[in-house]
């Protein structure tokens, strides 16, 4: 959200009012039981006394919440609730030294140290524990903005139209925070964005929305970035929130919230690694998930006839083929149609669900299957939500409903305990049936002109409500199953939704450029924190051609999780096959190489998800996150490290043409045990069974074969 007419200037009809000076500092006891720097910043430097008079005052405290995390919150009236942020797990035990002196206020927590200087101009640092700035906050980065109608800054956020009647660009006020940026960093994360994996000069409206992936809008909005500079910063809002990233001003990164309060953390670094380490402290670790989530899933696909019959002739042309399969996935006409959700098989289609699951885990395999939030009107559960109050309901008392997506479709109120318990009954009764996980398709499409029943602020509901949806489930899967066997394939989520695993990009489309985006928003995600990510092979809109689905085999069978899924048809591998393929190159051998490549790599994957559990640290770790003392992966989104030893880059062509860095070190290719010398960059063609992927040099990777015996290969 842009508020100047370049340097100089506002746009016309803002007001903008700045923190001029730190005019009076105190050490104060806060209300977390925490000692707070407290900043008195008039909105004009104060020369005289009838300066204090008719002319705004921002508040900021800043306190130190963990080893190297200071909160700083900026606040224009002190007594506007404030309760629209996320749950956070800050240190209760941990105090930071907080002094002030004639020169200004200190915050010192370790690792991170906030500095604001006494007087005017408004300066505030961050430092690292040896004294070097990180990013500052100078003249006019504090502001509160405000607005008069019609005035043309406050765009509605990309996924608005149509959601609700009252829109986000109604506010009259902001707040907004600049952050400095230094010459040559870059900015990563806000979730996962399809766009550069570099931010900068990006605007950023951290607003969820059901847009694909070839769109500025996202399914998994987080308002947490990284740099390159050794730290990041989460804005503590689950509502819109407005990043400007080096676009509006240059060098800096704005954000801006609507409303009285605006909450920041500073987390510190020095690496990528240990940012991600702090944030995840912060706002959840992700889970464990049971091993067999690692192996192949193959789905029936969206809109595809299918039945008992058709599942099993799948799974027996898996077998036939030599293709390793650990789950099958029932996507949503296993329900019956208009009657999304009721949690009952469809009787015409599956007669006997329980046999048939029984079956399927006879046969070695893990079942999952789709689910929505939502509550179709023709659904038997409609009017029993509807007479006890379980559905979101709008200001004139009226069940909110439309008909996009399912007729007369309502929502799970999720916030209502009572509501969260019928929901989860019912999907427990699915759960002893014998499903063992559960893709937890939409919670974008969460609307604002409604009343939640307690009392939540609808915009910050539009973001909490995907992680109170994810957490029921999540919850009965665990109840179940056990903890570390608890797994969703899930499409939604914000700040703290890693904690709920896995997750997946959404309906992307079957071209080799929607497969390179696809990979830009898993390196984004993974950049919030989120330590699996998985992706459809081959595209789920249009049927991919059978380069395309090869290429995607390879890349989909060496990414942290695996499915074989699509819209309007089948994604069988002998479904791209024509027959005259040289050998090692149908989509069967590619499919049958990678899946077994990928089941040898067990050890080492369930390894590398327990780095993501004690440590945040994604399996599929993007090149900055991995190498961030090397600058020549400063923009590099079309490789990264599977794990902590292998690099893949998978290729985006028909030709097998693939252009891709080598860091510096020794690396020994999987495929010929070739060893070079990185440092460079490579240009190869390769056919449809091989990939750029070597092992780094010294490296241990834990195998096992067909059989189950343990291995090693070495790099």
């Amino acid at each position: 959200m842009k508020f100047t007419d370049g340097f100089w200037h506002v746009r016309p009809g803002v007001e903008a009012l700045y923190a001029q000076e730190a005019r009076d500092l105190a050490v104060e006891h806060g209300e977390d039981d925490r000692d707070e720097l407290v900043v008195w910043a008039p909105t004009r430097v104060i020369a005289a006394r009838g300066d204090t008079l008719n002319r705004p005052m921002l508040t900021v405290s800043l306190a130190g919440v963990a080893e190297g995390v200071i909160r700083v919150r900026v606040e224009h009236h002190c007594g506007t609730p404030r309760d629209v942020g996320f749950e956070l797990a800050t240190d209760d035990a941990y105090r930071a030294a907080v002094s002030v002196d004639d020169e200004g206020g200190v915050v010192d927590a370790g690792a991170l140290r906030a500095r604001v200087r006494r007087g005017a101009p408004w300066g505030l640092a961050f430092e690292d524990g040896s004294g070097t700035t990180l990013t500052t906050s100078g003249h006019k980065s504090v502001g509160y903005l405000k607005l008069a109608p019609g005035a043309p800054v406050a765009a509605e956020p990309a996924g608005v139209t149509g959601i609700s009647s009252t829109g986000l660009a109604e506010a009259s006020a902001y707040l907004h925070a600049q952050l400095s940026l230094g010459v040559g960093e870059s900015v990563y994360g806000l979730g996962e964005r399809f766009g550069p994996l570099v931010k900068n000069g990006q605007t950023v409206d951290i607003w969820n929305a059901d847009g694909g992936t070839s769109s500025e809008q996202a399914y998994k909005n987080v308002p947490f970035y990284l740099t390159d500079r050794g730290y990041g910063v989460l804005v503590n809002h689950a509502g819109h929130v407005s990043f400007e990233v080096g676009s509006e001003a240059v060098e800096q990164v704005q954000f801006s919230v609507a409303g009285e309060c605006l909450e920041f953390f500073v987390i510190a670094g020095p690496t990528p690694a240990e940012v991600l380490d702090r944030y995840t402290r912060l706002t959840g670790r992700p889970a464990r998930v049971p091993d067999w989530s690692y192996g192949l899933w193959l789905s029936t696909s969206f809109t595809t006839d299918y039945d008992e019959a058709t599942v099993n002739a799948f799974i027996d042309g898996m077998a036939e083929r030599d293709i390793p399969l650990e789950v099958f996935h029932f996507d949503c006409f296993w329900m019956r149609e208009f009657h999304w959700t009721d949690f009952q098989w469809d009787p015409a289609v599956f007669p006997d669900p329980e046999g048939m699951l029984a079956r399927l885990h006879e046969r070695d395999l893990r079942v999952s299957a789709w689910l929505n939030p939502y509550i179709a009107q023709r659904s038997r559960l409609f009017r029993e939500g509807l007479e006890h109050g379980y559905l979101v309901r709008r200001p004139d008392g009226s069940v909110w409903q439309w008909d996009l997506w399912q007729a007369g479709m309502a929502l799970v109120d999720f916030t209502n305990p009572e509501a969260t318990r019928w929901f989860q009954d019912h999907l427990r009764g699915l759960v002893v049936q014998g499903v063992d996980a559960i893709k937890t398709d939409f919670g974008e499409r969460i609307p604002i002109d409604v009343v939640w029943h307690d009392g939540s602020d609808p915009e910050a509901m539009h973001h909490r409500y995907t992680d109170l949806y994810n957490r029921a489930v999540f919850e009965v899967l665990e109840a179940e199953r056990g903890e570390g066997e608890a797994v969703l394939f899930a499409r939604s989520a914000t700040a703290g939704g890693q904690s709920m695993p896995v997750h997946w990009g959404g309906d992307n489309s079957s071209t080799f450029t929607s497969m390179a985006e696809s990979l830009r928003g898993g390196l984004s995600l993974a950049m919030t924190g989120f330590g699996y990510w998985s992706h459809d092979i081959g595209g789920f809109e249009g049927s991919p051609d059978p380069a395309v689905f090869k290429r995607w085999l390879a890349f989909g069978l060496l990414s942290s999780h695996s499915r074989l899924h699509g819209s309007t048809s089948y994604r069988v591998p002998w479904a791209f096959d024509t027959g005259d393929e040289a050998p090692g190159q149908s989509a069967v051998e590619v499919a049958r190489t990678f899946a077994k490549l990928k089941a040898s790599l067990r050890p080492y994957l369930v390894a590398a998800g327990e780095q993501a559990h004690a440590a945040g640290i994604p399996i599929m770790r993007p090149m900055q996150l991995a190498f961030p003392g090397d600058p020549a992966v400063a923009h590099l989104d079309r490789q990264y490290l599977l794990g902590p030893d292998l690099l893949v880059a998978p290729v985006f062509s028909a030709s097998g043409e693939v252009e891709y860095y080598l860091p510096e070190g020794a690396w020994t290719n999987w495929f010929t045990r070739e060893t070079v010398e990185g440092g460079g960059w490579r240009r190869e063609r390769h056919g449809f069974d091989t990939v750029p992927l070597w092992i780094r040099g010294g490296a241990e990777i834990p195998v096992v074969d067909e059989d189950g015996a343990p291995g090693v290969v070495r790099g």
